[in-house]
């Protein structure tokens, strides 16, 4: 992910994620780098981790206190913001610690093992899969189409979702849906109502750029294949009684069907 370069340097360690702003005066114990807050972290160390916060609060003393963990050795490996302040930035500055602002923080969990680079504004999250998928919405009338995902495939086993697939190299996101739709449910001709901006999740060790995309059908009649084992067509009302995958409820809200 790449975002803006604060305080330079590198710097690598587990994630320990606060979504939320945070002070460091009276938010940590510079003896130990332990947590004080009060929201179940407390007690847990930021020493030699990658700390990732909302963005800094709370007085300018925090910036010293910054300094105290340094000298007792106890400072975070990184810091990562999603907008910084002039607190953290100038105590990252002053105690050198590698930081970088204008990173969405929720693609982000504790424990990811990351590298920041300071110097280049970047954070890599190691271990993690990235890709670039479609999710269609075919629409009939009212009703939308879901399809019940099979054990065999790879991700999200048994879970409800729209049409759906990888976005192969070479192909555009809209060719890539119209041979999804062909292929898992024989829609061949399905009219383009809306191309909706890219979508980002995280999903346990997976982040997905989901393209999403609406269309209507005249065409009821389904034929699934191997990677689903069921289908339906179900009003927005029914939805929230099925087990959709990530973010699919998500979407279907910002389609305003």
């Amino acid at each position: 992910m790449s975002g803006r370069s604060i305080s330079n340097g590198t710097g690598q360690g587990k994630a320990v994620v606060l979504q939320a702003p945070f002070s460091f005066l009276g938010g940590v114990d510079t003896a130990s780098g332990e947590l004080t807050v009060s929201s179940g972290r407390k007690g847990e160390t930021i020493a030699d981790k990658v700390f990732v916060f909302q963005r800094g609060k709370g007085s300018t003393v925090g910036s010293y206190t910054m300094m105290d963990l340094k000298k007792n050795g106890r400072m975070p490996a990184a810091i990562i913001n999603e907008k910084a302040e002039t607190i953290v930035a100038t105590g990252a500055v002053m105690a050198g610690i590698p930081m970088v602002d204008g990173i969405d923080i929720s693609l982000i969990l504790d424990g990811d093992d990351i590298v920041v680079d300071g110097n280049e504004g970047t954070v890599d999250l190691l271990n993690v899969k990235e890709s670039s998928v479609v999710t269609c919405v075919i629409r009939h009338g009212c009703k939308i189409l879901i399809l019940k995902r099979s054990d065999k495939v790879s991700t999200n086993k048994l879970k409800w979702a729209g049409v759906s697939g990888y976005i192969e190299k070479g192909e555009t996101p809209l060719e890539t849906a119209y041979k999804e739709m062909a292929e898992e449910v024989r829609q061949n001709d399905p009219k383009l109502v809306k191309i909706m901006p890219v979508m980002t999740i995280r999903s346990d060790e997976h982040i997905w750029h989901i393209h999403p995309f609406l269309f209507d059908t005249e065409q009821l009649d389904i034929v699934i294949d191997w990677e689903h084992t069921d289908f339906k067509w179900v009003g927005m009302d029914e939805i929230g009684s099925y087990d959709l995958v990530p973010g699919f409820k998500t979407l279907l809200s910002d389609l305003e069907l």
